[in-house]
């Protein structure tokens, strides 16, 4: 069973906000062999009844009856829960948006309809986000709008696909998307993500170590911003920490299948050549690494990760030329030329080339044409992210330049601004920027500090002024100063060093009185035990 040869963990929190009722629901269930995770954000405001929840229900009552990683009856499922709505849509229409994430703790495949959303994180990473059904990213996936604004824009709201439209529903499918040990979904209505951006996602996945962690300081960002107004928010996290791995003994079986169907067949252009033994089995074997690298690269491009993809076409052209199958060395030299020229860019950009790079992203463009495996979008966006690439680049050599000047204030907020806009476009240079902007808080925090310490030792010197020319008080009042700023930037040896001075300035300002003589005279002569003399009259004369 996979489930048992695999880890993963769910935790979510799902809150009515500053409303009355929490129209968001969610629920998932794991299976010996597959899992799903639902989550929906009810849109509209019936009482009586809660349309989140039922379509949840819907999906995963049909999900457990018949598990499955088809599209085509994922797409069903969701169907279903959407003509649900619309039938029960009598006093109320009901309308929902919703996500759909299905598992065979291999791979992922999800579905989408409305602006409910998965956010696939890997390697501290944002890997992949759902795209909302929503006019906003209808703008942003022509051109007209950027990525980064679809969260903020007025039109996030205005969705052209969600369950219970009377116009009907055509929910968004994924592809099948290879999952690795250490990802981590987070599945968010509405609510959160309006409040919470990538980056604050990003750190605090970095804080996180568990999924409880996870949600929990997402809705500590979300809260702390004490919005006048907070939706009903929902937040799922799922850590992925190991995922199911194929047996190997499973293919030592389709390779010994393969060796014995191809003796009797034609391969190699046409050459009929007849395998026995260990030859049959050596080209068997060959066979089906070409096809495994092969399906590896066209998975990876799926990714966007071009490097390794390239890897995985090389090595399936070479198991292609041992067994000299010249077809699939041609097809696969050509899948690692596509790949090559989008690796060639990235580089060019990473090193600042952005000529060179836009030549080779054009390229790529024209030879994937056509080809279903590239999202010609993720091309045009990153020929698009060149012009912000400039723009990275030309902030933090204003903030290098203000950094030389001495204007340290102006060159942190410069590289603040520089490195959310790089987290923003996954900037190669990203780490770089942290670096520079973790470099100037901490000199601007030493440079306080050393602030701190002179207006410390400041106060501590006018205090010893105070107490020389005997203005005890003031000389208190400048040392408790002094040692409360000490206290501060944690120099505990002067604190204490101050506190002997405070004494030592009350002692004068207050100082104990010394015993009566005469008191202590009288007592010991048998006297009226310390009681004073009368005072003399006026003529000098006791009375």
């Amino acid at each position: 069973m996979r489930k048992d040869n695999s880890s993963f963990k769910t935790e979510f929190l799902s809150e009515a906000g500053n409303f009355i009722e929490n129209r968001d629901y969610f629920a998932y269930v794991e299976l010996d062999d597959m899992a799903c995770w639902v989550a929906v954000d009810g849109c509209d405001t019936d009482t009586e009844v809660n349309s989140a929840e039922m379509a949840v229900q819907c999906v995963l009552e049909n999900f457990s009856e018949q598990p499955t990683m088809s599209r085509r009856k994922l797409r069903e499922y969701v169907l279903e829960a959407h003509e649900w709505l619309r039938y029960e849509s009598r006093r109320v229409r009901l309308k929902a948006s919703i996500i759909v994430v299905v598992t065979d703790y291999t791979r992922i495949v999800w579905a989408v309809a409305g602006n409910a959303r998965l956010y696939h994180f890997r390697g501290g990473r944002l890997l992949a986000r759902s795209k909302d059904t929503s006019l906003a990213q209808t703008m942003a996936d022509r051109g007209n709008l950027s990525e980064s604004a679809v969260d903020r824009h007025e039109e996030r709201h205005n969705l052209l696909q969600y369950l219970g439209n009377p116009e009907g529903c055509e929910p968004f499918l994924s592809k099948k998307t290879p999952l690795h040990d250490g990802d981590v979904l987070l599945l968010a209505t509405q609510g959160l993500w309006e409040g919470v951006d990538v980056p604050e996602m990003l750190d605090a996945l970095e804080e996180a170590q568990e999924p409880s962690q996870l949600v929990d300081v997402l809705e500590d960002v979300l809260l702390s911003k004490q919005r006048a107004s907070i939706g009903n928010y929902t937040a799922a996290a799922v850590y992925a920490d190991k995922v199911y791995k194929e047996d190997k003994k499973k293919r030592s079986k389709w390779i010994k299948r393969i060796a014995i169907a191809m003796i009797p067949v034609l391969i190699a252009g046409g050459m009929a050549i007849y395998f026995k033994g260990r030859a049959a089995a050596r080209v068997a074997e060959s066979v089906v690494n070409m096809q495994e690298y092969g399906s590896n690269g066209d998975t990876y491009v799926e990714e966007q990760n071009y490097a390794q993809a390239m890897k995985s076409y090389s090595e399936a052209r070479n198991e292609a030329k041992k067994i000299k199958d010249k077809l699939h060395v041609a097809l696969y030299g050509k899948s690692y030329k596509k790949a090559e020229l989008i690796v060639a860019g990235d580089d060019f950009l990473k090193d600042g080339k952005y000529d060179k790079a836009l030549t080779q992203y054009k390229k790529a463009k024209e030879e994937t044409k056509g080809d279903d495996k590239y999202d010609p979008k993720q091309l045009d966006q990153r020929i698009a992210s060149i012009d912000e690439y400039i723009r990275i680049g030309e902030t933090v050599q204003k903030a290098d330049l203000q950094a030389e000047s001495r204007d340290y204030q102006a060159a942190l907020l410069l590289y603040r601004e520089a490195h959310k806009a790089a987290l923003n476009v996954s900037y190669s240079g990203v780490k770089d920027i942290k670096t520079k902007l973790d470099d100037m808080e901490a000199k601007i925090a030493e440079l306080e500090k050393e602030q701190k310490k002179l207006q410390a030792e400041s106060l501590e010197k006018q205090g010893n002024r105070n107490l020389a020319a005997g203005k005890y008080a003031a000389a208190i009042d400048a040392f408790s100063q002094s040692q409360a700023v000490y206290q501060e930037i944690g120099m505990l040896e002067s604190v204490l060093k101050l506190e002997r001075s405070i004494t030592k300035a009350e002692d004068k300002l207050n100082p104990i009185p010394p015993a009566s003589a005469a008191g202590a005279g009288g007592a010991g002569q048998g006297g009226s035990g310390g009681e004073l003399p009368p005072p003399a009259n006026d003529s000098g004369n006791a009375n």
